[in-house]
């Protein structure tokens, strides 16, 4: 560590029941320790840090019974709040001590070695601090919308305190948030997109973008039902996740990809061996220009594409107001004949 971030350590060491209070807020005071499930802020006692020096041993360290991790409450801001840049972190702990911010660094200065913001590691790294959605607010938010997926979906993780920056303010805060990986064909995080939830349950959480990408998305998708590097023949493309999410619902063996905006989706990268692709459509004439693009790729490329059309707003609509059952039979009317067989079966 720098002089910095040892002071910093230092100084949150001073205050760990509060640090604790504030970022490992599913936890608990026990004796000298604070308890929780891990430096992600999961519920659970596997984690222990130290709130008083006791025999030498430093205030704020803390150790992962389960995991084998351990670190200081520098890494706990880090972790609980999805931080991937140290200097990120170490002005979220300057703001909790009320303590003035550093000034800018100089041009070529050289600082703690951190994923650049907004880069596929930075990327990879948030993917990695998440966990997976079964029994989480993410999987619950899914299920208020309608969308019923496997919690072994691979593209899709759960972050308790994911961290928000208004991008007018300037002001932080922590909340939970859906993510959702964007891939390349072979499997490989290129970006990701993150959906900050209400803590209550009640949906997004309320903020003026409570939906943000990040990454190398061009080319890539959130990809669900596809194993990387796998030939798939037919598969549907679409702008917005939920609108994918909602099909791979009713249709649960057609892999689908959502490209996260209609540029992105204009310049989807089609998987090998594709011949049908279909193309999701909202009711609005915003995405049309990513799907008339994608349609004319796809034809240079020897695909054939067909355009799938909801009744109401977008196929999330009519997943949640017209049903699963309405919706299947909707898309029916929609699909090849032999599409209609093999991803619709009778009964």
């Amino acid at each position: 560590m720098t002089g910095s971030a040892s002071e910093l350590a230092s100084r949150l060491g001073e205050h760990a029941e509060a640090v604790c209070r504030e970022y490992l807020s599913n936890g608990h005071r026990s004796g000298n320790y604070w308890m929780v499930g891990d430096v992600r802020n999961t519920p659970g006692r596997s984690m222990h840090v130290r709130l008083k020096a006791v025999g030498g041993k430093a205030a704020g360290k803390w150790a992962d019974e389960s995991s084998g991790e351990y670190g200081d409450l520098l890494d706990v801001i880090e972790q609980s709040c999805g931080l991937v840049d140290f200097r990120e972190v170490a002005d979220e702990a300057r703001r909790f001590l009320s303590m003035p911010l550093p000034p800018p660094r100089p041009p070529g200065a050289q600082g703690q070695p951190a994923a650049a913001r907004g880069s596929p590691e930075a990327a990879r790294r948030l993917f990695a601090m998440s966990q997976p959605i079964a029994g989480t607010l993410a999987e619950r938010y899914l299920a208020g919308r309608g969308i019923l997926l496997s919690t072994y979906e691979r593209a899709l993780r759960f972050h308790p305190g994911c961290y928000y920056r208004d991008l007018v303010t300037g002001e932080t805060q922590t909340l939970p948030a859906l993510i959702a990986a964007v891939t390349s064909l072979d499997g490989q995080i290129t970006g990701l997109q993150r959906t900050w939830l209400d803590p209550s349950g009640q949906g997004k959480a309320q903020l003026a973008d409570p939906r943000r990408s990040l990454g190398d998305l061009l080319g890539n998708g959130i990809w669900l039902g596809h194993q990387p590097g796998a030939t798939v023949p037919v598969m549907a493309a679409g702008e917005g996740f939920e609108t994918m999410a909602s099909l791979r619902t009713v249709v649960p063996v057609l892999p689908v990809a959502a490209a996260t905006s209609a540029n992105h989706l204009a310049g989807l990268t089609f998987p090998p061996g594709c011949r049908r692709l279909y193309i999701a459509a909202d009711a609005d004439a915003a995405g049309r220009h990513g799907i008339e693009r994608l349609s004319q790729r796809a034809g240079e490329a020897g695909i054939l594409a067909f355009v799938l059309r909801p009744q109401l707003g977008d196929f999330n609509d009519d997943l949640r107001h017209l049903g699963p059952a309405h919706l299947a039979a909707w898309l029916s009317d929609q699909l090849v004949p032999e599409d209609f067989r093999l991803f619709l079966p009778a009964g």
